[in-house]
C-alpha cells in the first residue's frame, strides 16, 4: 500500500467517524476543503462513491461502512501498539480520551486525572463532558464513566464510586409557604425544576421505591435545564424543588441551605463505574488512571 492510500485511508477514516468534513479536518490539522479534495480522489481511484454528502451531515455509503469495518480494526491496532511502547519509558506517557457525565466528571473523574497529572506529567487527558449514553467505542473514547445500571454487559467495568442515592431537595423559605410533600405523588403540587437528559429523550421523570413499591413522576415547573449543576443552582436560589445525587447536594444539606423530603422514598442504587471494551489492551497510562479511580471502600 502506497504512501498515498495510506494518508487517504486516514482521512476516510476520520470522516466516516465524526460525520463531519469540518470536525474531521480539526482532527487531522488540515482545512475542510483539502480533507473534501482528498475524500473525491479516493473515491475516484476506487471507483466507489465511500460517503453520502448533504448539507447538514456526512455519512458513509454502503461501501463507506464496508471499508470503515474491514481497514478501522488495523488502524486502531497499530495505535495501539504504538501506545504500548510507552511501557518501555521511565515513566509512563501517552493521551487518553474519557467521556463523563458532568457531577461525574466534577467530583470523581477531574480529581483523579488532576493527582495523576502532578505524578505523571508525560500523560495528556481529555474529559468530554456529556450527559447522554456516549459510545465509547464509536467515539473512540479509552473509556467512559456511568452510573453501574446503565453499563453494557459486555464492557469491563471498575467501580469508582459508592453506591449513590437520589435527594429531592428545597430552600427553607420554599417549606415555609409550601407544605412538604409526604408522598411521591404531591410532588405534582409543587414547581419542580426539570432536568432534560438525552438518554430519556426528554425530562427526567422522577423515580422513587418503597417497601418493593416503585412509582415515577412527571413533574412541572418553571425552570429547566440539561445540566445538574444549573439545577442545583435553581434550587438554591429558591425557584423550586430538585431530584438530584444526594452526594451532589450534601454539602448544602449538611449547611441546612437545602432541606430535604422523601428521603424514605429514595433507596441507594449502584454508584459509577468506568467502563472500557474488554478487547481493548490497556496502556500503562491507562492502568494508572484505572488504579487512581478504583473505589476501595
Amino acid at each position: 500500500m502506497s504512501r498515498r492510500d495510506t494518508g487517504d485511508l486516514i482521512a476516510f477514516l476520520a470522516v466516516a467517524r465524526e460525520r463531519s468534513f469540518t470536525r474531521a479536518a480539526a482532527s487531522l490539522g488540515v482545512s475542510p476543503s483539502a480533507l473534501s479534495h482528498t475524500m473525491r480522489g479516493l473515491e475516484e481511484r476506487l471507483g466507489l462513491q465511500l460517503l453520502t454528502r448533504t448539507t447538514r451531515n456526512v455519512s458513509p455509503t454502503e461501501a463507506g461502512e464496508r471499508l470503515l469495518r474491514t481497514v478501522a480494526p488495523h488502524f486502531d491496532g497499530i495505535e495501539e501498539a504504538l501506545a504500548s511502547l510507552t511501557a518501555l519509558r521511565e515513566k509512563p506517557a501517552g493521551a487518553l480520551r474519557l467521556a463523563a457525565g458532568d457531577h461525574a466528571a466534577e467530583t470523581i473523574l477531574w480529581p483523579a486525572v488532576k493527582k495523576l497529572r502532578q505524578d505523571y506529567p508525560d500523560i495528556t487527558v481529555e474529559i468530554d463532558v456529556d450527559n447522554g449514553l456516549t459510545d465509547i467505542v464509536g467515539g473512540r473514547y479509552h473509556a467512559g464513566v456511568r452510573l453501574g445500571e446503565s453499563v453494557d454487559k459486555d464492557m469491563i467495568a471498575v467501580p469508582i464510586s459508592t453506591d449513590q442515592r437520589m435527594a429531592v431537595v428545597g430552600v427553607p423559605s420554599y417549606f415555609a409557604q409550601h407544605p412538604k410533600p409526604r408522598l411521591p405523588k404531591d410532588l405534582t403540587a409543587h414547581a419542580c425544576i426539570n432536568l432534560r437528559l438525552p438518554t430519556f429523550g426528554g425530562f427526567y421523570v422522577w423515580e422513587f421505591e418503597k417497601g418493593g413499591k416503585e412509582t415515577k413522576v412527571r413533574v412541572e415547573g418553571p425552570l429547566a435545564f440539561n445540566s445538574s449543576k444549573l439545577v442545583l443552582e435553581a434550587a438554591l436560589a429558591g425557584s423550586g424543588l430538585a431530584c438530584l445525587l444526594e452526594s451532589r447536594v450534601k454539602p448544602h444539606l449538611k449547611n441546612r441551605d437545602l432541606v430535604r423530603v422523601l428521603a424514605d422514598w429514595c433507596p441507594p442504587f449502584s454508584g459509577y463505574y468506568l467502563y472500557y471494551p474488554s478487547r481493548r489492551q490497556p496502556t500503562p497510562a491507562f492502568t494508572l488512571l484505572v488504579e487512581a479511580l478504583r473505589y476501595r471502600g
